[in-house]
Order: C-alpha cells, then sequence, then structure tokens
C-alpha cells in the first residue's frame, strides 16, 4: 500500500530540527535531514515507511506498507504541525534567553508520533549510561532484530528498518542484549515493556501513557517523560533526574554551573504549559552547562 499528502505549513516551519528527537544517533529506523525525513515504524495496521519532504510553502508526506494509510492520517501530528505555540511569545519575554532562543528557533515545533512504545525503547537504552553507549545499543539492536522498511528498492533509502517486533524484544533472552553492550537490567526492562506494548501504545495522551509505563518495573519518571515527549509532543513535560538537564536549565537561565531537579523546576515555574519546550529550545541552542571532572567512562557488556 502507498499513499501521498500534502500539508501546509507555518511560517519558518523547520523540519530537522522538529524531527530530529526520531532518531537516535545512526538510527536505522530514521533518516533525519534539514529538508527530507524518513521514519520507519509498526503501526496497528502494520509496518510503514513515512518520508515527509519540504516542497515549497507545502510538506509531502508519502508513505508505504500496510501501515500507509495509519501514517499518512496521523502525518500533520508525526510533523509537529498539531503543535500550536502561538502564546509561547508573549511567554518567552519573561526571560531574555527564553525569548532569544524562541526568535532563533522559532520554526520548531513539538512531534507526536502516537507510538509510545517505540519512543520508549531508546529511552530506556539511555538509562545510566553514555549517550554512546545507548546510541550503539539501539543501532545493534535494530539491526539484529528489525527488518527491511517497506517501499520499493532505490526509493526507500538503503538500510532503512523497521524498529524490532515487541513479541520478538519480548522473547529474545536477555544474555542475547549482551553483544550490543546492554546488562541484564535494561535488557529485561525493554523484555518487560515488550511484553506490554499494545497498552502501552492504547493509551489515549501522555498522563495514561505516563501511568502505564511507570508501572512497569525498571521504567520511572525520567523514561516516562522521555518517552510522552516523542510520542504525545506534550509542550509542558519536564525530564525529572536526568544528569545534564538541572544544569543546563540552571546555567542558561540564572548563570549557575550546577544545578538541581528542583532548582530547574523552580526556574521553569514562570513558563508553565510549555516548560518543555523552554527546554527543547534551550537544549538545540547549544546552551549547556561548564563542564567539570572526568567523564563518564564507557564500558561494554559484549564480553560478558
Amino acid at each position: 500500500m502507498t499513499g501521498t499528502r500534502d500539508l501546509p505549513l507555518p511560517e519558518r516551519y523547520d523540519l530537522g530540527r522538529s524531527l530530529r528527537v526520531l532518531a537516535l544517533g545512526d538510527d536505522p529506523t530514521a533518516r533525519v535531514g534539514a529538508a527530507q525525513v524518513w521514519w520507519a515504524t509498526r503501526t496497528p495496521d502494520g509496518p510503514a515507511a513515512l518520508r515527509l519532504s519540504r516542497d515549497g510553502g507545502r510538506l509531502r508526506a508519502q508513505a508505504w506498507g500496510a501501515g500507509a494509510g495509519w501514517v499518512l492520517d496521523r502525518a500533520h501530528a508525526i510533523a509537529g504541525l498539531t503543535d500550536d505555540p502561538a502564546d509561547f511569545a508573549d511567554v518567552a519575554r519573561r526571560h531574555p534567553v527564553v525569548a532569544r532562543v524562541a526568535r532563533e528557533l522559532g520554526g520548531v515545533r513539538m512531534v507526536a508520533t502516537g507510538r509510545a512504545f517505540q519512543a520508549s525503547v531508546p529511552m530506556i537504552l539511555q538509562q545510566k549510561v553514555t549517550g554512546l553507549e545507548a546510541k550503539r545499543a539501539h543501532s545493534a539492536m535494530v539491526r539484529r532484530l528489525g527488518e527491511p522498511a517497506p517501499g520499493p528498492a532505490g526509493v526507500v533509502p538503503a538500510g532503512l528498518r523497521l524498529p524490532p517486533d515487541p513479541a520478538v524484544l519480548a522473547a529474545t533472552p536477555y544474555w542475547a542484549f549482551h553483544p550490543w553492550g546492554v546488562e541484564q537490567k535494561r535488557a529485561d526492562t525493554i523484555r518487560r515493556a515488550a511484553a506490554s506494548a499494545a497498552a502501552i501504545d492504547r493509551a489515549g495522551d501522555a498522563a495514561g501513557a505516563t501511568r502505564r509505563l511507570v508501572s512497569i518495573p525498571g521504567i520511572g519518571p525520567w523514561t516516562a517523560a522521555e518517552t510522552v515527549r516523542v510520542a504525545f509532543g506534550d509542550p509542558d513535560v519536564v525530564t525529572v533526574g536526568d544528569y545534564h538537564l538541572p544544569h543546563l536549565v540552571c546555567w542558561a537561565l540564572a548563570g549557575e554551573p550546577r544545578g538541581t531537579d528542583e532548582r530547574m523546576l523552580e526556574l521553569l515555574a514562570p513558563f508553565a504549559g510549555h516548560r518543555g519546550r523552554v527546554v527543547t529550545l534551550l537544549a538545540l541552542a547549544g546552551l549547556g552547562a561548564p563542564k567539570f571532572g572526568p567523564r563518564m567512562p564507557i564500558r561494554s557488556f559484549a564480553r560478558y
């Protein structure tokens, strides 16, 4: 099955920066560029490959696979076009740094894929490890357990793959994750989430998905918040328990090189309704806090 849909674009819309959250590093399930994005997913109707490309003042959505109709129906949300930041300019004026990044990155929109389980797996892999470790693990897992994305050869990028089927992940023993650099704790968390994938994806909103996710052992507020940010595009969701975000926010908004979750939430309070958007824009603007001390070591479980 294949199909096409054209969507009008708001002024200054930024396709690449808006959809970069769909890819974890060199991600086999996505290709994100400034003018074109590919994304492979599993829908309730079957697998799908979606291409979003700029065509003048329109966004052209093309899809292939049994789930093509499903992703085309939701292409506007996946592209972030259901996000309405109309009142954000006034809110952003409450701090000069936020006002500046709002002007500079005014085309960024919050995506809403509707695929909460798919979004949760990269987040689980990022628990308590470096970003490089998580990226390598996710890429290796998808290449081993995923399947080629649907669509004609020569059109769909070579190497674009579907995320692993939840049933396959749930049935994969924890020790099979070790060559990908994933220890038993994260492997078992992924397997438990995969066993509940259908229930996770049935959640109708961010609150429902959060309740379902945190009921799974090994998934806490950090993983749930990062997941629903991608799956539902809630502009107010703030991730707590992150190593870097409190430092980022406290440095950008108060000039404090180190921060806590409590201080971060205090500084973000004036932006209620858009707190997650503020954090996203600060991160995209590269306003990271100064680095002190040794970096977290990169470990390997591949030989265990």
